[in-house]
């Protein structure tokens, strides 16, 4: 069982910033890429941020230069610190991650690779 835990949401003010983390657990053999997707309310899903195993980062443009993502890998922990807060930020945010889990069955290791989410998190940016 593997489980992605956000925390750090709220509510923030617009020009503040907000860091939201993202902490998995479970019986977990390595992590590959980790971002972060938001939704808000009428809008489609969209991706933030991700950040790959070796470092790599990538951003949407509407939060380019204000976000900034990064992972501990020890604690298979990915953070979205957020600055320059806008109104339009306000959305859920979900953490995703592409796991490989282990099971010890019979004194055999299986394996398995799939992508999970996070409960989410709501970030609301108003005055």
């Amino acid at each position: 069982q593997v489980q992605l835990v956000e925390s750090g949401g709220g509510l923030g003010q617009p020009g503040g910033s907000l860091r939201l983390s993202c902490a998995a657990s479970g019986s977990i053999l390595s992590i590959g890429d980790m971002g972060w997707y938001r939704q808000a309310p009428g809008r489609q899903r969209e991706l933030v941020a991700s950040v790959t195993s070796a470092g790599t980062t990538r951003y949407a443009d509407a939060v380019k230069g204000r976000f900034t993502i990064s992972r501990d890998n020890a604690k298979n922990t990915v953070i979205l610190q957020m600055s320059s807060l806008k109104p339009e930020d306000t959305a859920l945010c979900y953490c995703i991650a592409d796991v490989t889990a282990y099971r010890d069955i019979d004194a055999i290791f299986h394996f398995s690779t799939s992508i999970c989410w996070g409960h989410g998190t709501q970030v609301t940016v108003s005055s």
